[in-house]
């Protein structure tokens, strides 16, 4: 049976490790925040000998562009699209009626209706309406990118099919975008340290408020609550799981009730205020008090973070990273996480760094102002209970800045 509980009010809660100045809107230039995101991906384009992109996965055009609009609704429908030349308009195509939504914005020179071709928007239609939408971009080639080749991030397989067929080649935008993305700004920073601080704000909210009796989806509601009403915006996974459904690793939050003595872990994904992401890990147990077995595989996970984040700095190449990093023990491998560290920012970014195993040796190395994670997923393979942790950082000049500042238990 579901425990129903009241939740007392907590308006005036402010945990000890968050600063009391937090970052508010009058701290952050925005025209400097647009301007350097919009720059970052036309040196993209020049690099790869691009003219211009068409972006459709709303991260990305937000990256561009700074414009939102039904976000999530927008991740599995392709109502709406910008277009970023090289030299030439930025173009926001806008969903049904909704142009007004981004009339403030003035790195978008124009904004007309979204031409949308899926079968859901258009039914029979959708033929018609997918060769008005290359007839579209037919246009813009003839004035903006002459090479008749241009970068799309997500697409489908008609409009890429009928773009050939119109002898215009297309090629993936997502290596654009993502290198575009790696390196931050300061007022990106700023923005970033927002969201963190809104994360941090329900995750202390969690641990105060964990007890027996609670199910893990009324303890993973309060993150989703702190986020809406400090200004977030959605939540990308929903992985929390509490005793023998913490191993193996990835189970998402139900209604399990949650008993005195278990693990519970959970990992934020949290798009927060601006749109960033924050991606920090925890672990706690149900009662605070942590048994013999529990304060090995929490220990394990703090060792894994510790070595890995002291051995990353400017220069040091992925594949050096990979050699020296951590090692997992045998019985703990086979349960691994999906990789070491991975890039953060309105995301999960690039890279993604795995284990050696799953090729993780790949070109690349760790630059000054890029924003990371540094995982870690401890479970031994058959075992009752696994502990994650991540924690996200700053790659500053001389190693890592942490960004999350969340304690972790002291066992």
């Amino acid at each position: 049976m579901r425990f129903k509980r009241k939740i007392s009010p907590d308006t005036k809660f402010t945990p000890k490790f968050i600063t009391k100045k937090r970052i508010r809107e009058d701290e952050i230039n925005f025209d400097k925040l647009r301007s350097y995101r919009l720059d970052r991906v036309k040196k993209e384009l020049v690099k790869n000998n691009l003219e211009a992109c068409i972006l459709f996965d709303p991260v990305n055009v937000r990256y561009a562009l700074d414009t939102v609009n039904m976000s999530v609704y927008n991740m599995h429908n392709l109502t709406r699209y910008c277009f970023v030349p090289v030299d030439g308009p930025t173009i926001l195509y806008e969903y049904f009626n909704c142009e007004i939504l981004s009339k403030h914005l003035n790195l978008i020179n124009e904004i007309r209706p979204a031409i949308t071709w899926d079968y859901f928007s258009n039914g029979d239609q959708a033929s018609s309406q997918l060769k008005r939408w290359v007839n579209e971009i037919k246009d813009l080639s003839s004035n903006y990118f002459k090479s008749k080749k241009v970068a799309i991030d997500v697409s489908n397989g008609p409009a890429v099919t009928a773009l050939n067929k119109a002898g215009i080649e297309v090629v993936d935008a997502k290596l654009i975008l993502e290198q575009a993305r790696v390196i931050k700004s300061p007022e990106e920073l700023k923005c970033m340290k927002a969201a963190i601080e809104v994360a941090e704000i329900g995750v202390a909210k969690m641990r105060e408020e964990l007890k027996a009796g609670m199910t893990e989806d009324e303890l993973w509601s309060i993150l989703h609550k702190t986020n809406i009403e400090h200004g977030g915006e959605w939540i990308e996974c929903r992985i929390l799981s509490s005793g023998e459904r913490t191993n193996p690793w990835m189970q998402e939050s139900s209604n399990k009730v949650m008993q005195t003595g278990e693990i519970v872990a959970f990992d934020t994904d949290m798009v927060g205020p601006y749109g960033y992401c924050a991606d920090i890990s925890r672990a706690y147990v149900v009662g605070h008090k942590f048994n013999d077995e529990q304060k090995k595989l929490y220990s394990m996970a703090m060792d894994q973070i510790d070595h890995n984040a002291r051995l990353i700095k400017p220069g040091l190449s992925f594949k050096e990273f990979i050699a020296k990093s951590w090692i997992l023990p045998k019985d703990y491998y086979g349960n691994r996480y999906s990789c070491m560290v991975h890039g953060i920012g309105l995301c999960d970014e690039w890279p993604q760094i795995k284990y050696p195993t799953d090729g993780g040796e790949r070109g690349g190395s760790f630059q000054k102002n890029m924003t990371i994670t540094v995982e870690s997923y401890i479970g031994k393979v058959g075992g009752k209970e696994g502990v994650k942790l991540e924690q996200q950082y700053l790659v500053g000049q001389n190693g890592l800045e942490l960004m999350s500042h969340h304690p972790l238990e002291k066992i």
